[in-house]
């Protein structure tokens, strides 16, 4: 401390970096737990037909024709309760191809099929994947929580990576 400089400069200093600090804290927090809420939401509008599928029609669907977003085929039930049809849609990506069968739930209410099973699952949370690995730049970078971050990191590399090995 500087002799002249009375003792409150040296206390109202640190105060303002402790609230300068919690300020950078709160918001970065903020920011990654939205960034994580949002990448749960963005999965479970698929994960919940793939994952609760009591009550759903499942069965399989035999892809006979693709357009640039989705896929058409018949779908065969193997539920109790589920009525086959003539045609269904499921969106196209990159593990989809025509000619193959899928096992799939339908979306209540609707033609929609979402792919189940592991693959589905995995493919489902996606999206909780790639927030993983934004936030955890955000925790890294503004949080100053490297091993927090590092786990967010390889939890969504796993999650990625599993997700592509399964489809």
């Amino acid at each position: 401390m500087i002799p002249a400089m009375p003792p409150t400069a040296t206390a109202s200093r640190q105060s303002s970096h402790a609230v300068l600090r919690f300020g950078r804290f709160a918001a970065m927090g903020t920011v990654a737990a939205l960034i994580l809420i949002a990448g749960v939401w963005a999965s479970w509008g698929t994960a919940q037909h793939v994952m609760l599928t009591k009550g759903r029609e499942r069965g399989t669907v035999d892809v006979t024709r693709c357009g640039p977003d989705m896929c058409t085929g018949a779908f065969t039930p193997l539920s109790e309760g589920a009525q086959p049809r003539a045609m269904v849609e499921i969106a196209k990506s990159v593990a989809v191809e025509k000619g193959r069968t899928y096992t799939v739930v339908l979306k209540p209410g609707s033609d929609d099929a979402v792919r189940s099973g592991p693959a589905g699952i995995l493919y489902a949370w996606i999206p909780l994947g790639g927030a993983l690995l934004l936030a955890s730049v955000v925790v890294a970078g503004g949080l100053l929580r490297t091993r927090a971050a590092w786990v967010l990191a390889l939890s969504g590399f796993a999650l990625l990576t599993a997700a592509f090995f399964a489809v």
